[in-house]
């Protein structure tokens, strides 16, 4: 066997948050695991996009930052050898004869296996930008679609625009080191957690952040780059000048499924269909879990992709040992490898 062609129990897809722990569910079961990503570090959208993002529902963390939760995660997994396949992107998913599976990457790669495990997120990613004229002037110096340091924005003037749960987290982050926060959303409603946006309003009325609700972005000035100010807008038309240094657009993300949308698999607004039970695809042996996965009452949560990475894993073990009956442990009983 050469060194790019190899052989496992299952291969996770996606080495973000919850493919990270379906490699510690499946080898608290004995089934050894390989993880592709398409980024050259695990972590997924966590390292990528906001390291130092707060996350408030991880149980056990009353708040926790997403670089942190990562690095914990891979320390949960590092008992069980994982072995890591990066900066290569899944283009090929093959049933063979006998079965089982053969998934091929970008850097030749060809992996053979009892079971898949799709925890790809939404796919890629990039952001959705705001139509405003002149924006790419700005980006990389003054407009920022993510949030890697905190630290970059000490002092600076900061209008954070959207109503989702990125923009709530930072609007309750960022008062800490910047010297003002706007936030700038077209109505009054929010997306995020109530409890987020309570704690935000709270913010407000202690005079540390400020609302600017309802508007919508309208235009930018600066020169050279550097931004001066944020012109915003009301649905009647009345225009408002925010004084600031960085503007940060939080509107979603652009996802592709790339080769994935062409394996077949049943798709619902672009997100796979499982078996709620299990998480198994209409595809026996290729589970999905995770932002990509989907079915009735589906909740977008970190701690539900965990629940679905421990349904795939036990679903998985008589596919990987077919003789052996399963005898549910707790892990307080069972242990973990090494300890």
């Amino acid at each position: 066997m050469s060194k790019n062609n190899h052989q496992t129990d299952v291969v996770i897809i996606g080495a973000g948050p919850t493919g990270l722990f379906a490699i510690f569910q499946c080898g608290m079961l004995g089934m050894k695991t390989h993880v592709i990503d398409a980024l050259e570090a695990t972590g997924g959208q966590c390292t990528a996009l906001y390291p130092e993002k707060p996350i408030y529902d991880i149980p056990g963390f009353p708040t926790v930052a997403a670089a942190e939760l990562i690095e914990h995660l891979e320390q949960q997994a590092a008992p069980f050898d994982p072995l890591y396949h990066l900066d290569q992107q899944v283009t090929g998913l093959q049933q063979e004869s006998n079965g089982n599976w053969t998934v091929t990457t970008s850097k030749s790669t060809a992996i053979s296996c009892k079971a898949v495990i799709i925890a790809a997120g939404a796919g890629a990613f990039g952001p959705n930008r705001p139509p405003l004229e002149g924006l790419e002037n700005f980006e990389g110096s003054s407009v920022f679609y993510l949030v890697k340091r905190r630290e970059a924005f000490r002092d600076k003037s900061v209008v954070i625009a959207g109503g989702g749960d990125s923009a709530v987290d930072w609007a309750m982050s960022l008062p800490e080191v910047a010297k003002k926060v706007y936030v700038v959303h077209r109505r009054d409603k929010f997306r995020a957690a109530p409890e987020s946006v309570a704690r935000m309003r709270s913010l407000a009325e202690m005079g540390k952040i400020e609302m600017v609700v309802p508007y919508q972005l309208h235009g930018l000035e600066g020169t050279d780059g550097k931004l001066e100010a944020v012109i915003v807008k009301d649905l009647k038309g009345n225009e408002r000048s925010l004084e600031a240094n960085i503007l940060l657009p939080f509107y979603g993300l652009a996802t592709d499924l790339g080769p994935m949308a062409d394996w077949g698999f049943e798709l619902e607004r672009n997100h796979v269909v499982v078996n709620p039970t299990t998480c198994q695809t209409q595809k026996p042996g290729i589970f999905a879990i995770g932002d990509i996965a989907t079915y009735e009452n589906k909740l977008k949560l970190i701690l539900c992709g965990f629940s679905e990475a421990a349904m795939a894993a036990h679903a998985i073990y008589p596919l990987v040992f077919p003789d052996h009956e399963l005898h549910f442990q707790y892990s307080t009983s069972q242990g973990v490898p090494g300890e």
